[in-house]
């Protein structure tokens, strides 16, 4: 059995701990126990037994994925898209549709398992015109090299691209993003959850002075 320990990532920790909670108590069940890491994907979180990995944040896949040879990853997504036992809330058709996150562009076993996921809750996916290897950027990856104003700009010019009003979001930068835009972001463990995406939508600066506290402590 792989080594498995799993990582709900700085944002989601401040978004909803509660929610990486149900999703660690979800894993332990569904494919054996694993610890909680939440060292930051910014730091070496020093392994001395290789584990997976398993994420819900795009930016910590590429990360850890990439920057320490010690560990491989796996998106939580990929593992419930195999999974024969989990209960998928049904959304009776509900039309949505989907701003793939930047770190997944070239990543299409993501792109793929989340829609897997997306069509066994029984969504009804609309997909914009720049989507999966070809979305481009929800604008807050410009934060801190342009001002604020014009990252917001950016927000709702990506939003407005949308093809409908509810937007399925896999990053929690996302959601901000997207609200900022003036639509309804959807966030992906959320509706695993079968909960509402509540996150308060913060000025842009103060939501990344936020991640840069966490990210310090952690």
């Amino acid at each position: 059995m792989k080594h498995r320990v799993f990582a709900p990532g700085c944002a989601l920790m401040i978004y909803k701990p509660e929610l990486a909670a149900k999703l660690h108590t979800m894993l332990n069940e569904l494919v054996g126990e694993m610890d909680l890491l939440t060292t930051c994907c910014r730091h070496d979180p020093g392994f001395v037994v290789p584990p997976e990995i398993v994420n819900v944040c795009p930016g910590c896949d590429k990360r850890f994925g990439s920057l320490y040879a010690n560990a491989t990853t796996v998106s939580l997504w990929e593992l419930l898209a195999e999974s024969e036992s989990f209960l998928f809330p049904n959304y009776e058709g509900q039309p949505m549709t989907i701003l793939d996150a930047c770190p997944t562009r070239e990543k299409e076993k993501i792109h793929e398992a989340i829609r897997t996921l997306l069509l066994k809750m029984n969504i009804r996916l609309m997909e914009p015109e720049k989507t999966r290897t070809k979305s481009t950027c929800c604008g807050d990856s410009f934060y801190p090299q342009l001002p604020v104003e014009k990252v917001n700009e950016l927000m709702k010019k990506r939003t407005a691209e949308m093809p409908l009003a509810d937007v399925v979001v896999y990053c929690v930068s996302c959601i901000q993003s997207v609200a900022i835009g003036g639509k309804t972001p959807r966030y992906l463990p959320d509706l695993l959850m079968g909960m509402e995406t509540t996150m308060k939508v913060r000025p842009t600066d103060v939501w990344h002075g936020e991640l840069d506290a966490w990210i310090e402590k952690h």
